[in-house]
């Protein structure tokens, strides 16, 4: 019997008499092919070292440590935590940390597995409430993770792995798609879980791009321009740039050159254009500003 099976996972919350918290967003998976199917997008192997956020009762965990060389659960819930001790107590491969993955100091961490040299990927099942800062932080740690396989709300999966011109297509696409390619590789529906959200579930599998897809100069201006350039979606790039920037006829002046410069129409809208262009206009910016 697998901890994911419903009764196995029904018996240790009545035993423990583990309640839900909803700020804590928790909602354990219980189907076994599902979880397979995660592990198998993952390609794990002994040479491989993965982090898990989230284990809850350690559904997941328990397929992770029967494929990887080690797991580091990184688990909030206190509660969870002797439960925890008690699931995978067959696992000698497993660490779990009670903390909250925002907080830690997740290189100093990550030394602690026994070969700290091995890839690392991310497997998990994560928060609805909190998927995006996760992911954000992770990706702007500088620690290089090889690839991330993990569930979230499918509208937010959708949204990540959006291209130019689509709906979902946005900040977030870009800002993640800087780093890593991304895409769906299968969707999870609701009626999996317990409890059961309101939404359905994705799994997103991003892999690291040996260097960042586009090169510019300051990463930071670069992301502010993504931003500003999205800040109302039914609005030009010309009112983004202008509602940013400013609107004194020296800073038009200076935002009609670059424009020119990057061969960018004032009047198309943020989402048409791709991260070459963003990246070919934050170049011209900062040309032409001096």
């Amino acid at each position: 019997m697998r901890i994911a099976d419903y009764s196995v996972t029904r018996a240790v919350l009545e035993r423990h008499g583990f309640t839900f918290k909803k700020s804590f967003g928790q909602n354990f998976l219980t189907d076994t092919n599902i979880l397979q199917k995660i592990v198998d997008s993952a390609e794990l192997s002994r040479e491989v070292n993965v982090i898990e956020i989230g284990p809850g009762i350690g559904a997941l965990t328990e397929f992770l440590a029967e494929q990887a060389a080690e797991v580091m659960a990184f688990e909030i819930d206190e509660r969870l935590i002797p439960i925890l001790g008690e699931t995978l107590s067959a696992f000698d491969n497993v660490q779990v940390v009670q903390a909250d993955i925002l907080k830690v100091n997740l290189a100093e961490q990550i030394s602690r597995f026994r070969n700290p040299d091995l890839p690392i990927k991310v497997v998990a099942n994560l928060p609805y409430y909190i998927t995006t800062p996760i992911l954000m932080h992770l990706l702007e740690s500088g620690i290089p993770f090889a690839e991330f396989i993990v569930m979230m709300q499918k509208e937010v999966a959708d949204r990540i792995s959006a291209q130019p011109g689509t709906k979902d297509y946005g900040s977030l696409s870009v800002a993640v798609q800087y780093y890593m390619e991304a895409k769906v590789a299968f969707i999870v529906p609701r009626t999996v879980f317990v409890p059961a959200p309101n939404v359905d579930s994705a799994i997103l599998k991003m892999t690291r791009l040996p260097q960042p897809a586009v090169e510019v100069a300051d990463e930071d201006f670069y992301f502010k321009l993504v931003k500003a350039s999205f800040h109302h979606r039914r609005k030009t790039l010309w009112n983004n740039l202008q509602a940013y920037f400013g609107k004194d006829p020296e800073t038009k002046d200076w935002l009609t050159r670059s424009l020119e410069v990057a061969g960018i129409a004032p009047s198309v809208r943020g989402e048409t254009l791709g991260l070459a262009e963003f990246a070919s206009l934050a170049r011209a910016l900062e040309a032409e500003k001096g």
